[in-house]
């Protein structure tokens, strides 16, 4: 098995409303908002300001209101009016205040605060009013926010800080859960987190009142296997998962592989072919390829990686493989630094023909370990904007003013009224898919990266015959039309 954190968990269920975003648009009283009636008129002058279209005036008067009069409510009005302007950031900072104001009693407030923090990717902040909201709800409770976390976390677009966040929730509850989903979701967190013996172990507490479970059964055996552990009872619970379940391509996958822990390589190399026949997975591609570069089989091999990164070209198993056996294909986390100078050219074609526009100008990208700074020049060199971005926020400074959002290529859009990719530059500059997204990879003869989509970009490469960065385009569809980009560097950080 290969994908151990199975999303089929997740089918089905959706956030309620007491955690869930849809929660925040619950109608607030205004009528009673303000018994005393002041600040009536700010409340009155910030819903007509809404409805004006100056979503940051009312957020700004209600979230002031509220510090002033010491109203929860005038808060969760401001949080409310945040999300529906697509602004997380100020959403938290009017729900920290909400929870501040609300009486400790009152676990809305809290439940919003914990979907805020998920959502702006503070995973740490997130677990200490996670674990006491949980420890303070029926078992009823507890397994639905549990089950409604889980969901918020593949929304999140990162999974393995979501779920590492999700190990440190359920490790602190007491008692433990006893849902037998929710203690594989545990296992499974814990087995990304680095904890495989709290995952054998969960598992094995599931598997002693579910024996015929064949999910867990399959992912213990995986396990064990990946780790070249005990392979003879490894097999045993791989092959009694199969028996239940023979139509998984998953187990099967499994299956392949700890045949090929064993030695039979081309019973292995028959599994797997199936496996991937049935359900093309990055993971399966994977095991595949090892097995025929074991079997001095290199040419199918690559041709085999090659179609696991076009499905999936961040998957960890995936990439695992390729860093140890063809490290060509692979960038190393140690050469996270470096810079890019250069000359970029826009064109959007709209959907008629009075639409279309573009723009050029220069670049500067500055790449240090997990910050890239993007300084963005006209065409005749003066500056226009200075970008920072980090994995959980991007500002942006433009004439001594700073802007900030979650996400940097929407910053610039908006400032700029410019559609440039900056979330994610610096990677795709090497030739790697960024991190935290799907993306797929495709490689001409020679193992070069020819092209990348991720984002709902189209990145296309020429290479010199020094295998330096030639040049490259970006394409994209959107709402006002096709955009066309290229870039041309004077740096290509050789």
């Amino acid at each position: 098995m290969s994908k151990l954190f199975q999303k089929s968990l997740f089918k089905g269920l959706v956030l309620s409303a007491s955690i869930g975003i849809a929660s925040l648009y619950c109608a607030p009283s205004y009528a009673n908002a303000i018994e005393s009636g002041e600040g009536v008129f700010a409340v009155l002058a910030s819903e007509i300001a809404l409805q004006r279209g100056e979503a940051g005036l009312a957020y700004k008067t209600y979230l002031d209101l509220a510090q002033d009069l010491k109203d929860p409510r005038l808060a969760q009005r401001a949080m409310e009016i945040a999300v529906a302007a697509g602004s997380p950031k100020l959403a938290l900072q009017a729900a920290q205040e909400w929870e501040s104001l609300a009486k400790p009693s009152d676990v809305k407030p809290k439940e919003a605060l914990i979907t805020l923090y998920i959502l702006n990717q503070r995973w740490s902040d997130a677990v200490p009013p996670a674990i006491a909201l949980l420890n303070h709800q029926t078992p009823a409770q507890r397994e639905q926010t549990l089950f409604q976390l889980q969901e918020l976390i593949t929304k999140t677009g990162n999974e393995a800080q979501g779920m590492s966040a999700y190990y440190e929730i359920v490790s602190a509850l007491k008692p433990e859960p006893q849902n037998p989903e929710i203690l594989y979701a545990y296992a499974m967190a814990a087995e990304q987190s680095g904890h495989t013996d709290v995952m054998e172990k969960t598992l094995r507490q599931i598997l002693r009142k579910h024996p015929n479970d064949a999910n867990s059964l399959n992912a213990l055996g995986y396990s064990l296997a990946d780790r070249n552990q005990n392979l003879p009872e490894a097999y045993k619970l791989i092959s009694k998962a199969h028996e239940i379940a023979p139509q998984d391509a998953f187990i099967l996958d499994s299956l392949g592989w700890v045949n090929f822990r064993l030695g039979k390589n081309a019973l292995a190399l028959s599994q797997l072919q199936k496996a991937f026949e049935e359900k093309p997975e990055a993971d399966i591609a994977a095991h595949l390829g090892e097995v025929l570069w074991t079997m001095n089989r290199p040419a199918e091999a690559e041709d085999i990686w090659r179609e696991g990164q076009k499905l999936d070209a961040n998957n960890p198993t995936l990439k695992e493989t390729l860093a140890r056996l063809k490290p060509s294909w692979s960038i190393s986390d140690k050469t996270a630094q470096g810079s890019w100078d250069g000359r970029f050219a826009v064109k959007i074609t709209g959907l008629t023909e009075g639409q279309n526009q573009g723009g050029s100008g220069g670049f500067t990208l500055t790449q240090d370990e997990l910050k890239d700074i993007l300084e963005i020049r006209s065409p005749v060199g003066s500056s226009l904007a200075k970008i920072t971005i980090t994995p959980s926020e991007a500002s942006l400074e433009r004439n001594g003013e700073v802007v900030t959002a979650i996400d940097a290529d929407t910053l610039i859009q908006n400032v700029l009224g410019l559609p440039l990719p900056a979330r994610g530059l610096s990677d795709w500059l090497r030739g790697q898919a960024r991190p935290g997204s799907n993306a797929s990879i495709e490689r001409n003869e020679k193992g070069q990266v020819s092209q990348i989509t991720q984002d709902g970009w189209i990145l296309r490469y020429t290479w010199s015959k020094s295998s330096n960065l030639e040049k490259l385009t970006m394409s994209r569809s959107s709402n006002v039309g096709s955009i066309d980009i290229r870039l041309v560097f004077d740096n290509p950080n050789e």
